[in-house]
């Protein structure tokens, strides 16, 4: 289901004014998504944002593009480097997104697109790269609609502790496989009602939650809306878990793969409509033609978008066999093994990619799924019959094993080249790169374990 009308907890600027003059909000998130998926940004007085702000936008170093995981800044980027001086660029409201934050006393959020002090977009940045894939598809008469599904693990830990223990020993909330379970799910039920009912009050639509199978694994969901209230939807929701879980003494995460139990995934479920609201990915309750060769493009971009749906070293501990999480490119109908499960029936059936996990950008992987697909409806691809049965053990292409071959794939990438641009694809090959970089010069608890007496 789609969204219809405008949800409670978004604002706009007057009755933020009113809001503001009552004594209500005194605090104005201004807020940007970084290549990891996070919002960075500012803390602004209410007052400031109004009067300043909302006419002539705000500005923010340029390095925030530019830098790994732990906020240092790294080279390789060309609009961001210690030669250029690492100037600004600007945060540009988009007062569609202004909401409250429930969970933090007087607060209201707003997200940013970034510009060049000449107005010309960011292009390398998150969220422009989504809105110009949207771009594309309007241009072809066309709207998508998203939902994504995040998994995390609760810990009774809280964060501090967690990295004073350096992550190890944690207590899961769990300590057995909930899936399904109402049981298992009320032990921790007032931190989960606190994150349903803080993502409704921020105009996040909720639609439930469910135990995963892993010790304290657990699952959020959303209504499915257009792609990019979807992915500000993701980025909010992420960004607040973590910090109601902070509120209540304890910790969560998204990593895809914590330990070898099952690990974290970011289910994107994807469809179109036109922009006169007609269903195009079905006729009746089976693919159309125009839903096929869409999701034949998605299928054959696969591999050389699959950075985009697995950014990390860690994304690629989640692939193994009988997983849940796939390791063919394949799709199959209402087929948890394929990396593309086709879901739903007439109005709502869907595309389901199942191969990001829990640290994906969505905005970054919304923008590949759409890219891949209008390459299949330009083109006319045909789709290869669904596979039936046990897609871990089917004779298809795999999924890339690891970063290094991700990156290279995308690199070499004619379709991201062409979707995107050779910017963006240099921006996120060299992201790749110092992740790469920093993980081989690192020496872990595995080597000294095993190399430390017995080497």
């Amino acid at each position: 289901m789609q969204y219809k009308g405008k949800p409670s907890g978004l604002l706009d600027i007057e009755t933020l004014r009113s809001e503001v003059a009552e004594g209500r909000i005194h605090t104005v998130l201004l807020a940007m998504v970084d290549m990891q998926g996070r919002l960075q940004g500012k803390r602004l007085t209410a007052d400031h944002f109004l009067d300043e702000v909302v006419e002539h936008n705000a500005e923010g170093c340029n390095y925030l593009l530019a830098v790994d995981v732990e906020m240092n800044p790294v080279a390789g980027y060309d609009h961001a480097s210690w030669e250029s001086g690492y100037g600004d660029f600007v945060f540009v409201p988009d007062m569609h997104t202004l909401r409250r934050i429930p969970w933090i006393e007087g607060t209201a959020l707003v997200m940013c697109d970034l510009a060049w002090a000449d107005g010309s977009p960011v292009r390398v940045s998150p969220r422009q790269i989504l809105a110009a894939q949207i771009k594309r598809l309007a241009e072809r008469g066309l709207l998508a609609f998203a939902g994504t599904e995040l998994e995390f693990i609760v810990f009774k830990d809280s964060y501090e502790a967690a990295w004073d223990n350096n992550y190890r020993d944690l207590t899961p909330a769990n300590q057995y496989n909930v899936d399904y379970s109402l049981l298992g799910t009320a032990r921790i039920e007032p931190l989960l009602a606190r994150i349903r009912n803080g993502m409704q009050g921020a105009g996040i639509f909720v639609e439930d939650a469910k135990g995963e199978c892993n010790d304290g694994q657990h699952e959020i969901n959303f209504r499915y809306g257009p792609v990019q209230s979807a992915a500000d939807g993701h980025s909010i929701y992420k960004n607040g878990a973590k910090e109601i879980a902070a509120q209540e003494a304890c910790s969560l995460t998204f990593m895809p793969k914590f330990n070898a139990r099952e690990g974290n995934s970011c289910h994107i479920h994807l469809s179109l409509r036109t922009t006169d609201d007609e269903q195009v990915m079905a006729d009746g309750q089976e693919l159309s033609g125009r839903g096929r060769h869409f999701v034949a493009g998605v299928l054959a971009g696969l591999a050389d978008m699959t950075l985009l749906f697995a950014p990390n070293i860690n994304s690629y501990k989640r692939y193994a066999k009988g997983s849940f999480a796939p390791t063919s490119i394949a799709w199959g109908r209402d087929n948890r093994t394929c990396a593309l499960r086709l879901v739903g029936h007439g109005n709502s059936l869907r595309i389901e990619n199942r191969a990001p996990g829990g640290d994906v950008n969505p905005y970054l992987a919304l923008a590949a799924m759409i890219a891949a697909g209008i390459r299949g409806l330009d083109e006319q691809l045909e789709l290869e019959p669904a596979c039936e049965g046990n897609a871990y053990e089917a004779d298809k292409p795999q999924i890339p094993r690891n970063l290094r071959d991700a990156r290279d794939l995308f690199a070499a990438s004619s379709l991201a080249k062409a979707a995107f641009g050779d910017d963006v694809v240099a921006h996120y090959t060299n992201m790749a790169q110092v992740e790469l970089d920093a993980f081989d010069a690192a020496v872990t608890d595995w080597e000294r374990v095993r190399s430390f007496e017995r080497l």
